[in-house]
């Protein structure tokens, strides 16, 4: 059994958007999950898209193997740094705002024939 990762971090996406495109995902086959990719109108699946098929280019150039036969291991969405901005508001007071970040690791596995 072949294992290959690919990361992306620190991504402006929120973990919690990430994460519902990653369960989605997680145990497909390689092209099942590619087909879901393309047709989904969030934005975390275009990002998940192109980890996808960073991960598969990987699996095919390092360790050789046969793309017909992965499929997706398992695929974690991590909180990454948030960033933090202030806003002006009435009375010359301010509120914080927060925009997440988000880490997120793909496993392929192949199938040994």
């Amino acid at each position: 059994m072949t294992q290959t990762r690919a990361y992306l971090k620190s991504i402006r996406l929120s973990p919690i958007k990430a994460g519902l495109v990653a369960d989605a995902v997680r145990g497909k086959h390689v092209q099942e999950a590619l087909d879901f990719l393309t047709f989904s109108k969030k934005k975390a699946s275009a990002i998940v898209k192109k980890l996808l098929e960073s991960a598969i280019a990987n699996a095919e150039h390092n360790d050789k193997a046969d793309i017909d036969s992965l499929f997706v291991k398992s695929i974690i969405v991590n909180q990454g740094m948030r960033l933090k901005r202030m806003k002006p508001r009435a009375r010359g007071r301010a509120d914080r705002i927060i925009k997440p970040t988000c880490h997120i690791e793909i496993m392929l596995e192949g199938k040994e024939q």
